[in-house]
């Protein structure tokens, strides 16, 4: 075993009867229809592949979607539940668990087939897609990558936690399959949201501008994970929310502490700027934690020039209080639609992807049990997003290292990225933590890990 991955063994996995559902695409799904969420899961230990193929068999069994596969209807987007199956290939790697974390997102970093997001709009190419790399010394990478138009993060997790329940012999979680999320949506969103709808139509220059963006990101922008430790966290904490004079959640500080200090490396001080927040909508409409689609609505917040932590975490800390009357957005992103017509729908960009203004995105992985995935008897010690497209100032924030501490991962233009990662970067990164704190034994072997 050296060099590049060397493939073991390829198989398509299905669940072995095809339920013929056709689920019809709501407005959310389409607009992302262009989008594959790439992630991996790190273990200490070799995983069973023959195992993990029988487990994921019965996992589509309870979320067929990620088995179909899209057709285009019209101007109508839909997925058909025909259990074509997902590849599931298996790879051999001359390579340690400390070495494979530090190059994870890389473009090109090898532990994920990439969904081919747009192409799978016509039909024949899968939803979802596993690699297993087994590392040589004696742990695994397992990633995946799957299509945005069948489900949120949080819909995925379902489908890992039933995929982890089928293979430990542990009970599945409960699910609840839509086949119409507009229609469903209708039923259970208030009259009236904030009006503002969560996506545009850029005009023929932005548009231009935004694929020059797509075109040159490899080059362009590279990719910084920073890790925070729970006492680092809890001091961020307590400092901010004393200066904001109210108590703040984890999320609001970090958002405010990352957003006002990657502003001030990258002297961007003087406009303002604003941060788009994705939103899993299913608490604020009391529904199921299992219900499967893209249950996600956007928070936005615009923040004046030179804006502290505090601020910054206060602004967000009022969005997130005010969300269903002030945020929640679905109803006018249908409205929007009806403006335009749905045959543009496939024009549009999320409101938060807007380089030219330097939108930060910000999503929020953390709580959604990532953690509490078992295979092979054991939990992961890493987790992380990974991309063959680094776009400039989109960020994940997820649990670190054997569930200990957050990592925010951001991808930057390189200048910045380099600033992040030198000294005094990692000083105004970490003026929260501890110089004697012990970090995790893999957080201080991976490299470029700020």
């Amino acid at each position: 075993m050296s060099g590049w991955p060397h493939l073991r063994s390829s198989r398509t996995v299905r669940a072995g009867f095809a339920p013929g559902t056709v689920v019809t695409c709501g407005v959310t799904d389409t607009v992302i229809a262009d989008v594959p969420v790439s992630v991996v899961f790190f273990f200490g230990h070799p995983l069973d592949e023959d195992r993990l193929a029988e487990g994921l068999a019965t996992a589509l069994a309870a979320v067929p979607g990620f088995a179909g596969r899209l057709r285009t209807t019209g101007d109508v987007l839909e997925i058909v539940c025909d259990d074509s199956g997902i590849p599931f290939d298996t790879y051999d790697l001359d390579e340690t668990l400390p070495k494979a974390i530090g190059r994870v997102t890389l473009p090109g970093a090898d532990f994920v087939d990439h969904v081919q997001a747009p192409a799978a709009r016509q039909g024949g190419l899968p939803l979802l897609t596993v690699r297993l790399t087994h590392l040589s010394d004696g742990t695994s990478a397992l990633g995946c990558s799957f299509h945005h138009s069948v489900g949120d993060l949080s819909s995925f997790m379902f489908l890992v936690r039933t995929w982890s329940a089928a293979t430990e012999g542990t009970v599945a979680p409960e699910i609840t399959l839509l086949t119409d999320p507009d229609a469903f949506l209708d039923s259970v969103l208030p009259p009236t949201d904030s009006g503002r709808p969560g996506f545009r139509l850029p005009t023929p220059e932005q548009a231009e501008r935004l694929g020059a963006e797509f075109e040159g990101a490899v080059r362009a922008n590279r990719t910084v994970q920073v890790y925070f430790t729970d006492a680092e966290i809890a001091a961020l904490r307590e400092d901010v929310s004393a200066a904001a004079g109210q108590r703040l959640s984890v999320n609001d500080v970090l958002c405010g502490h990352m957003t006002s200090v990657v502003r001030t490396l990258a002297g961007d001080t003087e406009d303002e700027r604003s941060i788009a927040m994705p939103v899993n909508v299913r608490r604020f409409l009391g529904l199921d934690a299992g219900v499967i689609g893209n249950l996600v609505g956007e928070m936005y917040v615009t923040c004046p020039p030179d804006a502290s932590a505090a601020a910054i975490a206060t602004q967000i800390r009022a969005a997130v209080d005010d969300f269903p009357r002030a945020q929640l957005n679905l109803r006018a992103n249908r409205a929007f639609l009806e403006s335009i017509g749905r045959s543009r729908l496939r024009e549009c960009v999320p409101v938060g992807f807007d380089p030219d203004r330097r939108t930060f995105t910000i999503t929020n992985w953390s709580r959604f049990g990532i953690y509490e995935v078992t295979f092979g008897g054991k939990q992961p010690v890493f987790f992380s997003p990974t991309s063959n497209l680094q776009l400039p100032w989109v960020s994940w924030i997820v649990e670190g290292f054997d569930n200990r501490g957050l990592l925010f991962t951001i991808a930057v233009p390189a200048r910045l990225a380099t600033a992040l990662r030198g000294p005094a970067g990692r000083a105004a990164l970490h003026r929260y933590r501890d110089p004697a704190e012990e970090l995790p034994a893999l957080a201080g072997e991976v490299r470029k890990l700020a």
